[in-house]
């Protein structure tokens, strides 16, 4: 795994109520990571260096 893109302190907050796992953190990072990377890649295929909403 590489950097943290997701702030662990924030989860809880948004958790609404729910206790979150250990593991839980790092599983999210590497969905938004994921994401972030999709979102780029469908950026390039419009021939743009932006990444924007529309691109989720």
């Amino acid at each position: 795994m590489g950097d943290m893109v997701v702030v662990r302190s924030k989860i809880k907050t948004h958790a609404n109520g729910c206790n979150v796992s250990g593991d839980f953190a790092n599983a999210l990072n590497d969905a938004v990571v994921e994401l972030i990377g999709k979102a780029a890649t469908r950026a390039k295929g419009n021939n743009r260096k932006t990444v924007a909403s529309k691109d989720l």
